[in-house]
């Protein structure tokens, strides 16, 4: 219970500062997800947090397809106090893979992972609501906003979107909890695809009606991975798919987005690129 009053209080009380940063799904490589972190800024060689005041939002889908979901996961909770006491944040919101394992979907459970909790048993006990992980877990965000970004897993079309943020959390979180229901569904916001999909003349009108549904000035998205490894904008930056497949089942393609003074940026380990430049 300590673990869930101490995430609470770190999401309620998080600071707002300039600089944002976010990283694309992990899906267990915890090697692309310290290279990711590194990149970013947020923390130092010993994994410890050094972004003082930045904003960290991670995507979803720490778990599934690779060994170190738990790892990852004990990190970030970590990293959330540690931001805390700096004067940052850490958002990690919920994806659709820990929606899956919160309700025993296993299908992308891997035997590594299964080994680093010590089997199906214990690795079965530690994703219920009652355990520490299960019920951090379960109380993610799926969508949180940001300095007038909104970071969503899937995708936010306009008429979840018009429920507002707080509403569409609720619903996700009531989904959890009942067992399953619309908010886990194909266009619900954990599983939505049409935003990363869809031809940019259909697509970009409902993206305009959803961003001004939430009062956002862009979305920024993982869950389905981007062409070429790399950060996707699209309609004129007001979206970013950040998928980058960060993880070796992908690729381990390490990229980062981040909103500061001057722009929107998109970094890998060998280049910056400004996406779009921000007004004064």
């Amino acid at each position: 219970m300590w673990f869930l009053m101490l995430w609470l209080w770190l999401s309620s009380a998080s600071a707002e500062p300039g600089r944002v940063v976010a990283i694309g799904d992990l899906h267990g490589d915890m090697h692309g997800a310290l290279q990711a972190l590194q990149l970013a800024g947020v923390i130092d060689q010993d994994a410890r947090w050094s972004g003082g005041e930045t904003a960290l939002v991670q995507t979803g889908d720490l778990f599934d397809r690779g060994a170190d979901g738990r790892w990852i996961a004990t990190l970030l909770v970590r990293l959330q106090a540690e931001a805390r006491a700096a004067g940052g944040a850490v958002h990690v919101l919920m994806g659709n893979h820990e929606a899956m394992n919160l309700l025993g979907d296993w299908r992308y459970v891997t035997p590594g992972d299964l080994l680093a909790f010590g089997g199906e048993g214990p690795r079965r006990a530690a994703m219920s609501r009652e355990q520490p992980l299960g019920a951090w877990m379960a109380a993610l965000p799926a969508v949180v906003k940001v300095h007038g970004t909104v970071f969503v897993h899937g995708g936010l079309d306009s008429a979840w979107a018009r429920l507002g943020v707080d509403a569409i959390n609720q619903q996700v979180h009531r989904a959890i909890a009942g067992g399953g229901g619309p908010a886990l569904g194909a266009t619900g916001p954990l599983w939505y695809r049409g935003l990363a999909t869809e031809p940019e003349e259909t697509m970009c009108p409902k993206l305009t009606a959803s961003l001004a549904a939430v009062g956002g000035e862009r979305m920024v998205i993982g869950h389905t991975v981007a062409g070429q490894g790399a950060i996707l904008p699209r309609c004129e930056g007001r979206l970013f798919a950040i998928d980058t497949g960060i993880s070796s089942y992908y690729g381990g393609h390490v990229a980062i987005w981040e909103q500061r003074e001057g722009g929107i940026f998109a970094r890998t380990p060998t280049e910056e690129r400004r996406l779009i430049p921000l007004a004064r």
